[in-house]
C-alpha cells in the first residue's frame, strides 16, 4: 500500500491540492477573485458542491479586498472561526478578528432577553468602527439579527460572509440576506460552517498585497 502514497513535499502540498482541484473541476472558470474563494472552500472542505453553492452579489469580492486593505475588521459568531483567520496577515493590512461569544456580559443579557448569544454578538459587531466585515459560520440566528439590524439601519457591513452549517432556520437565513441590498456571500442550501467562514475569509485576504 505504501507504493501506491505520492510523495509530496509538505511546503508543496497545498500547491498539490489546489492542481488536483483545478482537474476535478474540468475547466469550469470564474472570474479570478470569485474562483480563489470557490477553490480555498473546496481545499478546506473537499466538497466540490462549492462550486455550485457558493452565491456572490455583484462586486462583493472586489468590495472586500478594497475594505481589506483599507484596515476593515472581521467579526465572526464562534471562536473557531476566529481561530481559523489569518490574524497575522490581517494584521499586517490594518485588521483584527472580534469574537464576543467569550463575554460574559453578552451571555448574561442573551440570557435576560432570550435570545441567543449570537445575536448579541451581532449588536456589539454593529458598534465595531468603520466598514466590518461579518463571517457568520454556525449560527442562522446571527445572520437573522444581522438581516433585522440592517432593515433598522443599525448596522452597516462591507461584507457578509453567511455560511452557517444545519438544519433549523439555516436555509431561510441565509436567503434573507441576499434578499438584503448588502454586499455578500453565501453558501446556499445547509451546508457551510466556521471552517468554511474562516476559508472564504483568508481567500480575500491572501488576495490582498
Amino acid at each position: 500500500m505504501l507504493e501506491e502514497i505520492e510523495f509530496v513535499k509538505p511546503e508543496d502540498i497545498e500547491a498539490r491540492s489546489m492542481e488536483l482541484i483545478e482537474k476535478e473541476l474540468d475547466g469550469r472558470t470564474w472570474p479570478e477573485p470569485e474562483a480563489l474563494v470557490i477553490k480555498r472552500c473546496i481545499h478546506t472542505s473537499a466538497d466540490f458542491d462549492y462550486a455550485d453553492q457558493l452565491y456572490f452579489s455583484p462586486g462583493a469580492v472586489s468590495r472586500a479586498l478594497k475594505l481589506l486593505k483599507d484596515g476593515a475588521h472581521i467579526i465572526t459568531d464562534t471562536k473557531m472561526a476566529a481561530a481559523g483567520i489569518n490574524k497575522k496577515r490581517l494584521a499586517a493590512l490594518g485588521g483584527q478578528v472580534h469574537c464576543f461569544m467569550d463575554d460574559p456580559e453578552v451571555a448574561r443579557e442573551a440570557k435576560e432577553r432570550g435570545i441567543t448569544r449570537s445575536a448579541v454578538c451581532m449588536e456589539r459587531g454593529s458598534q465595531i468602527p468603520g466598514t466590518p466585515i461579518f463571517a457568520i459560520g454556525n449560527a442562522p440566528t446571527a445572520l437573522i439579527r444581522l438581516y433585522e439590524l440592517l432593515r433598522e439601519g443599525k448596522v452597516h457591513p462591507g461584507l457578509i460572509i453567511g455560511v452557517p452549517v444545519g438544519f433549523v432556520n439555516v436555509v431561510e437565513s441565509k436567503e434573507l440576506i441576499i434578499r438584503t441590498d448588502a454586499a455578500c456571500i453565501v453558501a446556499r442550501g445547509r451546508k457551510g460552517g466556521s471552517n468554511i467562514a474562516a476559508a472564504i475569509c483568508n481567500a480575500l485576504i491572501y488576495q490582498c498585497k
